[in-house]
């Protein structure tokens, strides 16, 4: 059998790849793949307008952690981040689970070393209208188990305007099982700790960093 790309063309893809078979395939559609398990996942590409949602907020992101590092003291415990767009966040070792989030924060590795989800802090999606929810679960769930601390989205209106609709943010949390009957399905999920609509006067977040967002920051 084959795999087919979200949007209905078929690419005459196994259901299974290696990381290795994956990067042997043409960029044109490497990029649209993430793999999970060693199976094909389709991660189908937004608009225009959804890469330049996802660069602003790296954008964003990157002015705080360099104005928090440059803030930071303390020598060998002083804190580094990176931050990152569409950049494969690795799993597993052997590279057979990965997915690619809209933009990232890591701590600083070396030049040209792979993100894994050890190394991640944070990631974060752009939502237009292919991310049913039934797949923005799904991804959730995943990057919960991975314990990556955070976790937000962008919403947007993907009619003519393409504006934002509002920003969420997400912590992780591990469930208490102590007292309960029935073993939760996942021991550790994201619960929301802030949102907020254009409408206010923009975001304000204490965590990994102090970061503050302008709506024009956002704007389109």
């Amino acid at each position: 059998m084959s795999a087919s790309a979200a949007g209905g063309s078929e690419l005459h893809l196994p259901e299974t790849l290696s990381w290795e078979e994956l990067e042997q395939l043409p960029d044109s559609i490497a990029e649209g793949v993430e793999l999970w398990q060693g199976k094909v996942v389709w991660n189908r590409r937004g608009p225009l307008e959804h890469q330049q949602f996802a660069v602003r907020m790296r954008n964003a992101l990157e002015a705080a952690a360099r104005r928090a590092m440059r803030e930071e003291t303390g020598g060998g415990d002083q804190r580094c981040w990176q931050v990152g767009v569409e950049t494969n966040v690795f799993f597993t070792p052997d590279r057979s689970s990965f997915l690619t989030p809209d933009f990232l924060v890591r701590r600083c590795l070396p030049r040209g070393a792979d993100t894994f989800a050890t190394d991640t802090v944070l990631v974060g999606e752009v939502l237009s209208g292919s991310d049913t929810p039934r797949r923005r679960q799904w991804k959730m769930d995943r990057y919960a188990e991975a314990a990556i601390p955070w976790y937000w989205e962008i919403e947007l209106d993907s009619g003519a305007t393409w504006d934002v609709t509002s920003v969420r943010a997400y912590e992780r949390v591990t469930i208490d099982r102590s007292g309960l009957a029935v073993k939760p399905l996942r021991p550790s999920v994201y619960v929301a700790v802030g949102e907020w609509e254009p409408d206010g006067l923009g975001i304000e977040f204490p965590e990994p960093f102090t970061l503050s967002v302008t709506w024009e920051d956002l704007a389109f």
